[in-house]
Formats: structure tokens, C-alpha cells, sequence
């Protein structure tokens, strides 16, 4: 019966300090979210500073309809955003199938880059072998980093011709711990994106002047549109990501409670048994006592 009650102890005091590690990251879960959505909020302003460069020199010469995909020629390079680390759900297996299934649609050469090894496994499972993989950033200074190296592997890429189309795929959150899978067209712009730039409207009503010409403006501004285009991608996903996990903590911590719960109950059952038998003992040595005294 000691046994028995010392293993209940042990279980209890195990799960006792796994609520604690689960209620630490909840608390950091949290306090990320909201880091990558300021993140994400901060952008919009400079993208829309990038888009309305975008739309005075697409203006000044049309050059909007040089984006359009050559028939014939597709090559495609795809960057997929998932995560390193677990207890996030189904978050990875999520997008990596939602990657998959579209790729598949999609025809031509295709070359993966996975953000995160745990995507990197899904990606494989479902039959594709990224060609590089990048670490997820743990903190927001070190997404610009990534980004840059990114940049870095798909500007190679497009200088052999190895590709002439991009495609992001990251987990955006909807409301709460609710997310769906998104697929950005990066390159060429789409005619969504074509679309939406058209309809902007000049702040002022003096004519944009592009400074050193669009031989000199256009690709920065385009640089500048990529930065920006796979830095939301990747701190959505990490937002994301972490209302994942906090949504697992959640669930996670609810049944440590109910554990916990059952472990105490049954704890307290096996002692009040051990001492309701040793006190049936003493009682039953008195009495028997109490006889041989009266003989």
C-alpha cells in the first residue's frame, strides 16, 4: 500500500512541474503573437510607400505588362514557412500538404526551400525533397537575416535561369488559434496584385517624378517589394505558429488539471485506507487485549 501512495506522490509532483513548464510557455507563446503582429502592422505603412514607387513607375512607361509569365517557361522556386520546434498541432502538416497539393497543379520545374526542419519532414513525407532549409527565426531581430538569405539563394537561382516564378506558402491566423494556409504569388506579380496597384491613388495631386530613371528605381523598388512581401510571410507564420502552440499549452494544461485531479483523488483514497486499516488494527489489538486481561 506505501508503495502504491510513494508512486502516486512521484506521479503527482511529475505533473505538478510539467504544469509549470507548459503554463512558462504559454506566457512566452503569448507574449511572441503579439511581437509578430506588431511586426506585421509596422510594415504597412513602408508597403505602401513601396507600392505607390510601384505605381509611379509602372505609370511612367507601363511597364506593368512586362510581368506576365512567358507560356512554356515555367520554373518555379517555392518557399514554404513552417516551424522547428513542436507542440504547435497540426500546424506543419497543414501547410505542407496544402504546398504539396498545389505544386502538384502547378506544372514545370519546381525547387523547394523549407523554413524549418519540421516542415522539411512533412515535405518529404508527401514526396518533395526541399533543396535547402532554413533555420526559423527565434526572435524577431533574426527574421531579417533569414530574409536576406532567402533573397540571397533566389537571386542565384534567377541569375543561372534556374527559375522565373516564385510562390510562398505560410500559415496566416484568422481569429484566435484558428489559421488557414496562404499562397502568394511572389514572381511574377500576379493579377490580383496587378490589380490592386492599379486601383491605389496618388496621394497629392502633383505628378510622380522617378528620380535616375525606371532602369534605376524599378528594381530597388521591386527589392524592396520582395523584402517586405516574404518578412510579413514569415512573421505570419511565426505568429501563427505560436497561437498554435499556445492553443496545444491550452489543451495541454487542462488535462494535466484533470490529471492532477485523479492522481490527488486516488492518492487521498489509498491513504485513508492505509489509515482506516491500521486503525481496524490498534482496535482489534485492544479488544483482544482487553480479553486476556479479563481472563
Amino acid at each position: 500500500m506505501s508503495d502504491t501512495t510513494a508512486s502516486l506522490q512521484h506521479q503527482i509532483s511529475s505533473a505538478g512541474e510539467l504544469k509549470g513548464v507548459v503554463r512558462t510557455m504559454k506566457t512566452l507563446a503569448a507574449s511572441s503573437i503579439s511581437q509578430y503582429e506588431n511586426a506585421v502592422r509596422a510594415l504597412d505603412d513602408y508597403y505602401r510607400t513601396v507600392q505607390l514607387g510601384l505605381l509611379a513607375c509602372f505609370q511612367h512607361k507601363q511597364l506593368i505588362t512586362q510581368t506576365k509569365i512567358t507560356a512554356g517557361a515555367d520554373k518555379i522556386s517555392a518557399v514554404v514557412f513552417g516551424s522547428d520546434q513542436g507542440l504547435v498541432g497540426q500546424f506543419n502538416d497543414i501547410i505542407a500538404n496544402y504546398a504539396a497539393q498545389t505544386l502538384a497543379g502547378l506544372s514545370g520545374k519546381k525547387t523547394i526551400l523549407a523554413v524549418g526542419e519540421r516542415v522539411q519532414v512533412r515535405l518529404q513525407d508527401a514526396g518533395i525533397e526541399p533543396l535547402q532549409v532554413f533555420n526559423v527565426p527565434t526572435i524577431l531581430s533574426l527574421i531579417t537575416p533569414l530574409v536576406g538569405q532567402i533573397l540571397f539563394e533566389l537571386e542565384a537561382q534567377r541569375e543561372t535561369g534556374a527559375i522565373n516564378q516564385v510562390y510562398l506558402f505560410y500559415n496566416c491566423s484568422k481569429s484566435g488559434s484558428v489559421y488557414e494556409p496562404m499562397m502568394q504569388r511572389l514572381l511574377p506579380p500576379d493579377e490580383t496584385w496587378r490589380s490592386d496597384l492599379m486601383q491605389l491613388h496618388w496621394p497629392t495631386k502633383n505628378l510622380p517624378e522617378i528620380i535616375g530613371g525606371n532602369a534605376t528605381s524599378l528594381p530597388a523598388l521591386m527589392q524592396e517589394y520582395l523584402f517586405v512581401s516574404l518578412f510579413r510571410a514569415c512573421a505570419q507564420s511565426l505568429a501563427t505558429e505560436n497561437a498554435s502552440r499556445l492553443a496545444a499549452m491550452q489543451r495541454a494544461e487542462k488535462n494535466i488539471a484533470e490529471l492532477l485531479e485523479e492522481l490527488n483523488r486516488n492518492f487521498h483514497r489509498l491513504r485513508q485506507n492505509a489509515i482506516d486499516e491500521e486503525l481496524f488494527d490498534v482496535i482489534s489489538g485492544f479488544e483482544a487485549l482487553s480479553k486476556t486481561v479479563q481472563k
